[in-house]
């Protein structure tokens, strides 16, 4: 059996994985070996793989419960593995996919759910000549450099995650968008959240969330802003530039990322994901996003003076 070798790509992220053919079931002491990496280094890059859906399903099995898709659109799912969300900006049909514009803001997968991804893994099937790279942010490292002032601010503060900010989503058939409102109302999760294997704390903070909880729409956009801003500074991120075969593994309890549309996009972009459940549910729906507008906050003031 050949020996797993580990070398790190990124200071705050990234870590390449070789000596090991995915397409195989993993040993116990392989996945070991994976799972200690992939906690360290939050994204794993193997190259080189070939992978039949199956395989690729069987290999994320490996760290976790996979994900039915119950937030997607039955459309967006390869057809005969619903297991395998299709990322994907061919035209079928005369169709645009569901997908062809996925992941253009900084998001961490389902967020905009009760219980958001514990990690996802994608194989890289087709690429354009040039771009169509994904960034990571180390949401570690993002809590861990704000000041004390900050930090106390935020501790125990929640946030109001909502899917109707999917960059693009507009763009979308109008039929498609209004189920993804129907399966995914607005949902609230705590701003710092412990991860449950490390026990490290992390912010879960970025471009799809409409509001702080018990903040004015103003508030929340400045703070929201500084807090987008600084997590996904460049000492943060890990940029991936995609070969074909490539499998890319990354741990969504600590981190977030884009896929970035710095590409022709006359050229095909394919690829295969495969998702794990989150552990726990750690938001709730909500009828209440717990805030106003600052006009009716002056109100109030004025209505009481």
């Amino acid at each position: 059996m050949s020996t797993i070798t580990v070398t790190p790509l990124g200071f705050a992220a990234g870590a390449q994985v070789t000596g090991i053919d995915l397409s195989k079931p993993l040993s116990e002491l392989q996945q070991r070996q994976i799972n200690k990496a992939w906690l360290e280094h939050i994204v794993l890059v193997f190259p080189g793989q070939e992978l039949t859906p199956a395989q690729q399903i069987a290999f994320t099995g490996s760290f976790g419960t996979l994900d039915q898709h119950g937030s997607q659109a039955p459309t967006t799912l390869h057809p005969e593995h619903r297991e395998i969300l299709v990322l994907s900006n061919k035209v079928v049909n005369g169709k645009k996919s569901g997908t062809y514009n996925s992941g253009r803001n900084w998001h961490t997968d389902l967020s905009y759910t009760t219980r958001p991804a514990k990690g996802a893994v994608i194989h890289c099937k087709e690429k354009p000549p040039v771009g169509g790279d994904t960034m990571w942010a180390n949401l570690y490292l993002a809590l861990e450099t704000l000041s004390p002032t900050i930090r106390k601010l935020l501790d125990g503060l929640e946030a109001v995650h909502d899917v109707t900010l999917v960059q693009g989503i507009e763009l979308r058939a109008p039929e498609v968008v209004a189920e993804m409102k129907k399966r995914t109302p607005p949902v609230v999760h705590p701003v710092v959240r412990t991860h449950p294997e490390t026990g490290r704390k992390s912010l879960l903070v970025n471009q799809r969330i409409r509001r702080f909880v018990g903040m004015s729409d103003e508030e929340s956009q400045s703070l929201l802003a500084m807090l987008n801003t600084h997590a996904t500074s460049p000492e943060f991120v890990y940029r991936h530039r995609w070969s074909l075969g490539d499998v890319v593994m990354w741990d969504n309890r600590c981190s977030c990322h884009v896929a970035l549309g710095d590409f022709d996009q006359t050229k095909p972009r394919v690829m295969f994901r495969c998702s794990l459940e989150g552990e726990v549910e750690s938001g709730r729906l909500t009828n209440d996003i717990g805030g106003t507008d600052r006009q009716t906050m002056l109100q109030a003031v004025a209505a009481v003076s």
